[in-house]
């Protein structure tokens, strides 16, 4: 591949890149838990979490696809296996099938996990100078932000 020269020098591309791919975990690993949820979840709620959860996962779907394009953008490779996600994921793997309260208490615990992650990045992106990876980490904050007091509000 030709040399990047896109105004951010290799150590912040890479910086950039490295706090980009636990996004990208935090998100493929929640896009797993949000999709097991939607073909688990039972109750009296089904219909409404059901179809709520596949919102979400289609909407993650697309956000992965994002994020590992934007570090392949900054020149470094994107993980794309299980073993590198758990490695770099900050959100937990959820054993068997829980309730659907609970399915929901999970979610909300894995999207501000998520919103934290991305803060951690945004830190990085800003020192680099790099605004498409600020304006595109930004975004994701702002709808895991979103997602998480939406799910909080079907617990009350």
């Amino acid at each position: 591949m030709s040399a990047i020269n896109i105004g951010i020098n290799k150590q912040d591309r890479e910086a950039v890149a490295g706090n980009l791919k636990k996004l990208l975990a935090d998100s493929y690993t929640l896009y797993l838990q949000t999709h097991n949820f939607h073909w688990n979840v039972t109750g009296n709620q089904f219909r409404e979490l059901h179809l709520m959860f596949e919102e979400h996962y289609n909407e993650l779907a697309v956000a992965v696809d994002d994020i590992a394009e934007r570090i392949r953008t900054l020149g470094v490779p994107a993980p794309g296996t299980y073993k590198s996600f758990v490695e770099l994921s900050s959100i937990e793997e959820v054993e068997g099938v829980p309730e659907a309260k609970q399915m929901i208490e999970i979610l909300v615990t894995s999207h501000e996990a998520v919103v934290r992650t991305s803060r951690e990045a945004l830190k990085v992106a800003h020192q680099a100078d790099d605004e498409s990876s600020a304006a595109l980490i930004s975004d994701r904050m702002r709808i895991h932000e979103k997602t998480a007091w939406m799910l909080r509000a079907l617990l009350d």
